[in-house]
């Protein structure tokens, strides 16, 4: 041990019986071993609190564990809705709506525990964690549609009068009134597919949205969401406030402007798109035309990616500034332009990136005014 051994060093630096040691010579080594002492005691304090600052799964082994753990629970719970849908041979419509939207959510969950930890994990690992996540997407649709058939075809026969929209709305306010079982289910199944959470908007083209994180929604608190964008084309956000990861899959020809991300940003097939981003990590898989304004802490990742242009960051709202502050992100540190590509290890730059040119860079873009919206 250490302070056995200085222990030692220090009795042996003491004046033994019948001799005439220097006294100063004896203070010096006493103050050396002390030096020595708290230079190791400070060691150790700052390992402690570097390793207490680290994040819970900061390592691909953990990572794994947690991931595959979560995964088999997920296929488990989709096998047992089918074979219990199967076993009774009809599907109670609001029990099956929870159940499986208690999947979706899991996912959710998958999703998110990739982007925040993305900025570790080999490029390989992320790939197979986002096919997985893919297919289990894939699964959850097939486990509603057997749970919402189709309702069986029937001739009827239809007065041909004319149709008036007033007595077509009443006609439907009073059809409502008695509900159908199949009707329900696939409402259900529907809303499952489609409908975008609060932080989360999927399959959308020509939409623009504007949210502010600001104002928290039920049972959470600023900061603690995720925001995720899949599946987009030709759609504009903007968002406010801080959120604690972003996911962001298959958006083309898409504008996104957002505030302090308190985590990671995860990136994956965008193509023809402008992000604004500030964020502690940011990695870009599979970027093709997009452009990229950034404030970050850590060098930017791209793999699998081309003709991608970075530039500082050129969002502004009220309250931004108080906002990357608290975030850590107030530094303007200039790694938006100190981009790894880890498609090219040679010591030339890389021909997938470059840094904007100004006279092409977009202006300071400020969203202070908007309303919130989903259109």
């Amino acid at each position: 041990m250490e302070e056995d051994h200085l222990v030692t060093e220090q009795r042996s630096a003491g004046p033994g019986p019948g001799t005439n040691a220097d006294p100063a010579a004896t203070q010096r080594k006493h103050a050396a071993i002390l030096e020595r002492l708290s230079h190791r005691s400070s060691k150790r304090a700052a390992a402690t609190a570097a390793a207490a600052a680290a994040p819970a799964f900061e390592s691909v082994s953990s990572f794994l564990d947690r991931f595959s753990e979560s995964r088999r629970s997920v296929e488990a719970d989709i096998e047992r809705c089918l074979l219990d849908h199967e076993q009774r041979g009809v599907s109670t419509g609001s029990g099956s709506k929870e159940y499986l939207e208690g999947i979706s959510a899991a996912i959710s969950d998958l999703e998110k525990l990739v982007a925040e930890n993305s900025y570790f994990l080999p490029s390989y690992e992320v790939r197979t964690a986002l096919k997985a996540i893919s297919d289990l997407k894939e699964s959850l649709e097939k486990a509603s549609a057997a749970l919402a058939p189709r309702k069986r075809f029937a001739f009827r026969n239809k007065p041909s009068e004319k149709k008036n929209p007033i007595h077509s709305q009443a006609r439907r306010v009073e059809d409502a009134s008695v509900p159908d079982v199949s009707d329900s289910i696939a409402s259900d199944r529907l809303q499952i597919q489609v409908r975008d959470s609060p932080t989360e908007f999927r399959n959308r083209e020509g939409s623009v949205i504007v949210k502010d994180f600001r104002v928290a929604e039920e049972g959470t608190r600023e900061g603690e969401g995720d925001f995720s964008l899949c599946d987009l084309s030709s759609c504009r956000f903007y968002i406010r406030g801080k959120c604690r990861a972003l996911f962001i899959h298959r958006l083309k020809n898409c504008h996104v402007f957002v505030g302090p991300v308190l985590g990671s940003v995860l990136i994956e097939e965008v193509e023809g798109c402008v992000f604004m981003l500030a964020s502690h990590q940011i990695r870009i898989h599979q970027a093709r035309a997009t452009d990229f304004y950034l404030r970050v802490r850590s060098r930017p990742i791209i793999e699998d990616s081309s003709s991608v242009r970075f530039a500082p960051y050129m969002l502004t709202y009220e309250g931004l500034e108080g906002e990357l502050k608290d975030s850590g992100l107030a530094e303007e540190t200039g790694n938006w332009a100190n981009v790894d590509d880890f498609r090219w290890l040679r010591a030339i730059q890389s021909p997938n990136w470059c840094v904007l040119p100004e006279e092409e860079r977009r202006c300071l873009v400020d969203i202070s005014e908007m309303e919130n919206s989903v259109q």
